[in-house]
């Protein structure tokens, strides 16, 4: 990976990013998505906007820096400009960890990924990019913004990526995946109409969006497939968790639950665990439970790695 592209890539970007800006009276975000069609070829650039953008095809850049030029791009953008909690990209950290256990808890060298809330596409082509396997893509994200960012990113980057923009709490015609993540969305579901036809369903108010998804998701996953789900740490000791696990106990297993350091997401009201989902089988392993104290730290990493193993030998038969 060539940083010094990377750095000259995210310049040009952020640049042309703040020239349509201004000249459209937009928001950042907008501007991006302007500036991702200009770059495709789309007509009505100013010169500058068209000059840099030369200078960007000339670096040649790989996907995997494409990739990390656009989240310096976010990064930047959310300094003026914050996308809510749901909104924002799932680490690095978090989405190469997410990319160990897909590799590590399936067989096959092509595996069908489903991704629930695929955001501005990052932890989609974090995947992508960096697996050892074929992995057959596809995004369902119902915000505009995103969507379009995330559609136009995938398209610059050359990526097989496909997106979806639907409400994922909707049924949907979708076949069956080997694999599904999402950086669950957190918050209460506002269509009851549609609520009450899950088991999470909530009697009395609003149902939490997450147990929905988290329900809905499972009907996309192949018998000895694997969900992984980034979910509040109070999962399953929350408000309207006993609705959670009694849809849980007739359906699907907690295979494992990896807490991550609060750090990593500001604040311990947004902090978030690992939830590893497998539907219910003749055999349940015995739950992994580990704590992730730091993601950056070498020997703590390498012993996640190990117990994770010596876990997968004794459970799992992969």
């Amino acid at each position: 990976m060539n940083f010094e592209n990377i750095e000259a890539a995210y310049g040009l970007i952020l640049e042309n990013i703040q020239l349509i800006e201004n000249d459209l009276k937009t928001h950042i975000y907008d501007a991006l998505i302007e500036q991702n069609s200009f770059y495709l070829g789309a007509k009505g650039a100013s010169e500058q906007v068209t000059a840099n953008n030369d200078k960007l095809r000339q670096l040649h850049l790989s996907k995997e820096e494409w990739r990390r030029a656009f989240q310096f791009i976010f990064i930047k953008a959310s300094q003026t400009e914050k996308l809510q909690a749901n909104h924002q990209f799932t680490p690095d950290a978090i989405g190469f960890i997410i990319l160990y256990l897909v590799e590590n808890l399936t067989k096959s060298d092509k595996l069908d990924v489903l991704e629930i809330g695929s955001g501005t596409g990052n932890l989609a082509q974090t995947l992508l990019n960096n697996s050892s396997k074929e992995l057959d893509y596809l995004g369902i994200e119902v915000d505009d913004l995103l969507i379009d960012l995330s559609a136009s990113i995938a398209e610059i980057m050359g990526s097989n990526a496909q997106f979806l923009q639907e409400d994922a709490v909707r049924p949907h015609i979708l076949k069956e995946s080997d694999v599904i993540i999402s950086d669950l969305p957190i918050g209460f579901y506002p269509n009851d109409d549609i609520a009450k036809r899950y088991q999470v369903a909530s009697a009395e108010g609003h149902t939490y969006a997450h147990h929905l998804l988290m329900e809905q998701s499972l009907k996309y996953l192949k018998k000895n497939g694997v969900a992984i789900f980034l979910a509040p740490v109070s999962l399953l000791t929350s408000q309207q968790s006993d609705l959670l696990k009694s849809w849980l106990k007739g359906y699907a297993d907690v295979i494992a639950v990896i807490t991550l350091p609060e750090t990593i997401f500001g604040n311990s009201a947004n902090a978030k665990s690992i939830f590893i989902l497998q539907k219910q089988s003749n055999v349940t392993p015995e739950t992994f439970v580990y704590p992730l104290s730091d993601l950056q730290n070498r020997n703590v990493l390498t012993t996640f790695i190990e117990n994770f193993q010596n876990w997968k030998r004794d459970n799992m038969n992969l």
